[in-house]
């Protein structure tokens, strides 16, 4: 395994990703198997190694912070695969050397504490193995939540927040544009798997979940396609990527080659800053991602310790003499495992110009893996001088006492470790909690483009977990960049927000995302945004038509200032002047033949009770109350009563009077004015006695009525009792029947009685009206249904008017020569 070592009082001991290949060894036919080597050397990852070693440089430069002490380190490589992390640890904690490969069993373990692993699966099995012996391990990049257990992992530490806080900062963003609809890319380890569970449980709480899927570790060709098809297909314009540069590169590179536009990318800390797929070629596709990052940090004279390096060719130097080679493609004499000089390859003098090359090694504007080292380092170096300086108190091992530098052990380091709190150079409070996680504080980043064409990734916020809820998400919206039309903010979700108005209505096997919005039934209104179901409005009250709020129903009847209420109110107001004309003409000429031959005393209260014909459909107009409900039936059927009551005693006289003029016919004293009179009250007080018993048991009453119009409340008179009511009609058709058949059967007595015929017509008119008021009666809604009532008794009683004291009128007014008694006896016996 390739290494860097430097002897020390107390040694730490590192892990880092520097290789992206491995060679595995022959093992065929040989007793003891050849070492594992590494290939693809990546110089940027480089840097963190030796932002480990800086730190441990200036911490033995520095008097007050461990002194009298040196650290010394041993860094390893561990080629991005767990076969060879786990040799790399066994190394640092088991005490062998790769150049004498033997194991020190006797005294301290070679190494206190490790900083490492980067990767979450690696860290969770190398976590596994040092926790046995109580050795503190402090990560710089593993963010798996699981790693918080301490019941599982109790020696792990780490300087990078864990994933359940990197998807709070994810779920917030995605909270604060709305995006409710979204994909999810993971991959297949530890650290996608459990980002990606954490992911689904929380958007669960406000959105829903497109599509998932993993990435494998080595991805075929099929599948590439088969996930890129999938985010091809899916509606979601928002994709959240829970994976390592490495896994997401191949999908990222299917992406660009397909030439799929138009998503918004969310980036894990693991790729939000990576300048290998942040570049040009991938911009129209990429551009625009939004990434959560690990907070970034600047680390004084870093840079200038990065270009002073210089390579010692020996076995304890082997990462930094490949480190050399790389960087300037040339190789060592002998090469660095006593190899020859390949023919490619010129021969490295290790005087080479570093300040002349420009890569990521020496690229410090950004540092955010190496800061987290730094800050590994320095917790550690405070952790011993704590222990050496016996400054602490109880802590949850037994034993934990004061050491010296020959006594240590790494389950004391461990006590002191949890209850570090200092602050760095920046001002940063570098501490753990009780799950040995740090602080959660997290860059966002915005890829863009500069005005020189070159793509860089911006920090546009900060998501402070410790700002508390609303206040965590620090953005500045003016500086993030959108790449799509006109630079506007997408929109993702599976269905647009229902309006108010309207309510979800879930589509039959899809999310509970994906819905109709359904417009809110009559009577019904919402007034949020994405009501579930609709609220019905009181009883009194009904939706306006956009269904977003209630509002008093329109109350509705037969009113003095309704067009039609101001026409019935004229005409029933001028059948009763033209009644009165008629009574008054019928007084001043009461005394002529006309007048005496058509019983005057009849007439006069045939006019009186036409007139109160009249005057009850004005009871019939405006609100309802319960006088007004009483006095319109009561007088309405009492006035018709009395009325045919006199038409019918009126055609009684004619048929009497006319049996009279036979010879030794006596029948008129048998009806004489007393009886005319008493039987038009008996026939009266019948229907008084009805409409009283009416009254007594179910009298009528105002009521809202919305059984027929439900956006209006129809104030009307409830007839109480239908037995009643139809009581009341029924006699009055009774009387009029009876009137009608008599006055029919009079039809043909000579001339001098026609009245008879008169009042059969009048009857006629009167029975037709009423006939057909019942079907109209019914079928009319609201207001019309009164309009119909009124109608047909102003139309009857104008029938009765017209019908019996037109012809009387037109003699006495317009032929006065006729009203006189030889013109009516002329008329019995013409030439």
């Amino acid at each position: 395994m390739n290494s860097l070592y430097k002897k020390g009082d107390i040694i730490l001991g590192g892990i880092f990703e520097i290789s992206v290949k491995i060679i595995s060894p022959d093992l065929s036919f040989r007793v003891k198997p050849e070492q594992w080597k590494c290939d693809g050397f990546d110089v940027a990852i480089f840097q963190r190694a030796q932002a480990m070693v800086f730190a441990i440089e200036e911490i033995n430069r520095n008097e007050t912070l461990l002194p009298n002490i040196t650290l010394g380190y041993r860094l390893y490589d561990n080629c991005q695969k767990i076969p060879t992390a786990l040799r790399a640890a066994t190394a640092l904690f088991a005490g062998m050397d790769d150049t004498k490969e033997e194991f020190n069993c006797y005294g301290s373990p070679p190494v206190l504490a490790i900083v490492g692993d980067p990767a979450s699966t690696h860290s969770i099995a190398i976590s596994r193995i040092v926790s046995l012996f109580r050795i503190p391990m402090v990560s710089y990049y593993a963010t798996c939540s699981c790693l918080s257990n301490k019941q599982e992992f109790p020696s792990f530490f780490r300087t990078v927040p864990s994933d359940t806080f990197q998807i709070k900062a994810m779920i917030r963003i995605l909270k604060h544009y709305k995006w409710t609809w979204v994909g999810a890319l993971a991959g297949d380890d530890d650290y996608g798997q459990n980002a990606v569970k954490l992911f689904i449980e929380e958007v669960k709480t406000f959105g829903c979940i497109s599509f998932t899927e993993t990435i494998p570790k080595v991805i075929t060709q099929s599948r590439l396609l088969q996930i890129v098809d999938r985010i091809k297909r899916s509606t979601a314009k928002v994709i959240v990527v829970l994976s390592s540069r490495v896994d997401f590169t191949p999908v990222a590179m299917e992406v660009v080659r397909q030439n799929i536009t138009g998503r918004q990318w969310i980036a894990s800390e693991a790729w939000a800053t990576s300048v290998a797929l942040a570049t040009k070629e991938n911009f129209a596709c990429l551009g625009g991602t939004i990434g959560v990052a690990i907070r970034r940090g600047e680390i004084p004279g870093f840079q200038n310790f990065l270009l002073q390096v210089h390579p010692d060719v020996n076995p304890n130097t082997r990462l930094l003499v490949q480190f050399w080679e790389t960087m300037f493609g040339c190789s060592f004499q002998g090469g660095i495992h006593g190899q020859n000089v390949s023919v490619d390859h010129s021969i490295c003098t290790g005087h080479e110009n570093i300040s002349s090359t420009k890569t990521g090694y020496s690229d410090v504007s950004q540092l955010r893996g190496s800061y987290n080292i730094y800050k590994a380092v320095y917790a550690l170096a405070h952790a011993l001088h704590n222990l050496m300086s016996c400054e602490s108190g109880k802590g949850p091992f037994e034993n934990h006492t004061c050491a010296n530098i020959t006594s240590i052990q790494p389950w004391q380091l461990f006590h002191y470790l949890m209850k570090v709190n200092f602050s760095n150079h920046l001002g940063e409070r570098i501490m753990f909690n009780e799950n040995g996680d740090p602080p959660a504080i997290y860059d966002i980043m915005s890829w863009q483009m500069d005005e020189h064409g070159e793509v860089r990734v911006k920090t546009v916020g900060l998501f402070d977990e410790s700002a508390g809820a609303g206040n965590d998400l620090m953005l500045k919206e003016d500086e993030i960049f959108w790449n799509f039309d006109f630079g506007m903010v997408p929109e993702s979700m599976c269905s647009k927000s229902c309006r108010p108005g309207s309510r979800k209505a879930t589509r039959k096997g899809e999310p509970v995302c994906c819905f109709d919005c359904v417009p809110c039934a009559d009577g019904e209104i919402s007034s949020g945004i994405n009501s579930i179901e609709c609220v019905k409005c009181p009883a009194d009250f009904w939706s306006n038509p956009s269904r977003t709020q209630c509002l008093p129903k329109e109350i509705e009847f037969l009113s003095y200032g309704d067009p039609m209420g101001i026409t019935l109110t004229t005409v029933s107001l001028f059948g009763v002047c033209l009644s009165i004309c008629v009574l008054v003409v019928f007084i001043l000429y009461r005394n002529t033949p006309v007048v005496k031959a058509n019983n005057s005393e009849l007439s006069f209260l045939l006019l009186v009770s036409l007139t109160f014909c009249f005057l009850c459909a004005l009871c019939f107009i405006g609100q309802p109350t319960d006088l007004t409900c009483i006095l319109r039936h009561i007088v309405f059927g009492i006035s018709f009563v009395l009325c045919v009551s006199c038409i019918l005693v009126k055609t009684i006289v004619v048929i009497v009077a006319f049996k009279a003029t036979l010879p030794g016919n006596n029948m008129m004293k048998w009806f004489g004015v007393s009886q005319q009179r008493g039987t038009i009250f008996l026939f009266t007080i019948i229907q008084s006695i009805i409409c009283i018993i009416w009254l007594s048991t179910a009298p009528p009453s105002p009521v809202k009525n919305t059984k027929y119009q439900n956006e209006k409340i129809i104030f009307e008179c409830d007839n109480g009792s239908i037995v009643g009511f139809s009581s009341v009609l029924g006699y009055i058709g009774l009387l009029a029947c009876t009137c009608f058949a008599i006055a029919f059967l009079s039809r043909n007595l000579p001339d001098t009685f026609n009245e008879a015929k008169f009042i059969t017509f009048s009857m006629l008119l009167f029975c037709a009206v009423w006939i057909s008021f019942i079907p109209a009666y019914i079928s009319s809604p609201g207001k019309y249904t009164v309009a119909v009532e009124v109608f047909a008794i102003l139309a009857s009683s104008f029938g009765l008017l017209l019908a019996i004291f037109s012809p009387k009128c037109f003699i006495i007014l317009l032929k006065p020569e006729l009203n006189n008694k030889k013109s009516i006896m002329g008329k019995v016996n013409p030439k």
